[in-house]
């Protein structure tokens, strides 16, 4: 006679091998002891024998249970994620994300894979301009979700990296040590632009600027060359470019914050899904901190703020599949 087991039973069970106890089991999946003591006990009785061996008042695997575990946990992410798939939402169309030149490259490809093996009806179309331009194309509509790069995390936006600004030249060159310093920059918009400047102000280096265009290709060819030093996040660098630090002679530069932004009415449900797919790229880089170094602001305000928010924006979409838990 074929039986079938029950999800349920098995979900107490590796429940109770994860906590260590019928107690701790029955406060993770939200329910009463004495419930989950009799889902155990049905899950035995159905498959004839001892799950468990109490040694001490502690619950030990039993053979049989350790033969159980391994296919009990399996059997639960397959069923979650049919579950899942079956249940959220069947999103198409477009959405609009904008990023900055400097962060395509190292962030949007992988994004970009997340997004589309979860939501292959989607088109993403991606905004590439400076920051405060895709500021002013979000308030109008005319992106859904955007990164910036900002000195501060004020406003409405998370912080997901603090990551600092450095200056780049060719591994072999010697642009830096050339007077006045030979420099590519961005345009007058380009917030790393202000920065580097003041910086050698400060330092009272003169510079000549061979190169000001927001192309970041040309960026890197002409510095690539010899021909000038660059500023960059850290974590932008590409492969032909080297970190040029505090030996060079060149004046240290400040963090900055990598943010997202949502519209300040409110975003829809599939622009709230791809800023979910942003975040989850980040921490999977960087785990749970945003932070690379001394950030301009409390770092604890931030990643508190953001992940408050990371809740709030993707409960919707995993209500159902939590439901699943109790």
């Amino acid at each position: 006679m074929r039986r079938d087991l029950d999800i349920a039973l098995l979900r107490a069970f590796v429940a109770i091998v994860d906590t260590g106890s019928v107690t701790g089991a029955a406060r993770l999946l939200n329910r009463t002891q004495a419930a989950v003591s009799l889902q155990l006990k049905r899950l035995e009785d159905q498959l004839g024998q001892p799950l468990f061996e109490r040694v001490h008042k502690r619950l030990i695997l039993a053979p049989a249970g350790e033969q159980l575990l391994g296919n009990a946990q399996r059997l639960i992410a397959m069923n979650d994620d049919i579950w899942g798939h079956m249940t959220t939402p069947s999103f198409q169309g477009e959405v609009r994300l904008g990023v900055p030149v400097d962060l395509i490259s190292t962030y949007i490809p992988q994004i970009l894979r997340r997004f589309r093996s979860a939501w292959p009806r989607v088109h993403v179309s991606l905004v590439c301009r400076n920051s405060q331009e895709l500021l002013e194309d979000l308030d109008a509509g005319a992106v859904d979700v955007t990164l910036t790069t900002d000195r501060t995390c004020e406003g409405q936006c998370e912080t997901l990296r603090w990551d600092k600004l450095v200056w780049v030249g060719a591994p072999d060159g010697d642009a830096h040590t050339r007077m006045p310093l030979p420099i590519a920059i961005g345009t007058k918009t380009c917030r790393f632009r202000p920065v580097g400047l003041q910086a050698l102000r400060d330092a009272r280096r003169g510079w000549q600027v061979i190169l000001e265009v927001p192309n970041q290709d040309a960026v890197f060819a002409t510095i690539a060359s010899g021909s000038c030093v660059g500023i960059m996040l850290r974590d932008c660098i590409p492969d032909g470019l080297k970190i040029l630090g505090g030996d060079s002679g060149l004046p240290e530069l400040p963090d900055f914050a990598i943010n997202l932004w949502l519209p300040k009415a409110g975003a829809s449900e599939i622009a709230e899904e791809l800023a979910r797919h942003v975040r989850a790229e980040f921490a999977s880089r960087y785990g749970n901190s945003v932070s690379t170094g001394t950030p301009q602001m409390p770092n604890r305000r931030v990643a508190q703020r953001s992940a408050a928010a990371t809740h709030t924006r993707s409960s919707r979409l995993v209500s159902i599949r939590r439901s699943t838990l109790r």
